[in-house]
C-alpha cells in the first residue's frame, strides 16, 4: 500500500507541476492588465486619501510641512506683509491687466 501511495503522490506532484507552469504562461498574459487595474485601484485610494491628508498631517504635528499631500500649498508665512516675490507677481498681473484695458 505505501510504495502505490508514493507512486501516486508522485504522480499527482508531477500534475502539479503542469498546471502550475501553465498557470504561469497565462499569467504572463493577464500581467499588463492586472498592472493597469493596480494603478486604477492606487489612484482612488490616493484621490480619496488627499482630501484628509492635511488633516492627518495636522494630528500627527507635521502641518504646515506636508511634503506628502498632493497638491499641498503651504499658508502663507507671512500674513497680512506682502513680500518681494509677492510684489512683483502683483505688478506683473498689473501689467496684464492694464494690456488687457487698452484693448
Amino acid at each position: 500500500h505505501m510504495d502505490n501511495l508514493v507512486s501516486w503522490g508522485q504522480d499527482e506532484l508531477k500534475g502539479w507541476h503542469k498546471t502550475a507552469s501553465a498557470l504561469q504562461v497565462e499569467n504572463k498574459q493577464g500581467e499588463e492588465a492586472c498592472t493597469s487595474a493596480d494603478l486604477e485601484h492606487r489612484m482612488q485610494l490616493q484621490n480619496k486619501l488627499a482630501g484628509i491628508c492635511e488633516d492627518m498631517c495636522k494630528e500627527v504635528g507635521a502641518y504646515p510641512k506636508c511634503a506628502q499631500c498632493p497638491d499641498f500649498v503651504a499658508p502663507d508665512s507671512t500674513p497680512g506683509v506682502m513680500t518681494w516675490d509677492e510684489l512683483l507677481e502683483h505688478m506683473d498681473n498689473l501689467v496684464s491687466w492694464g494690456q488687457d484695458e487698452l484693448k
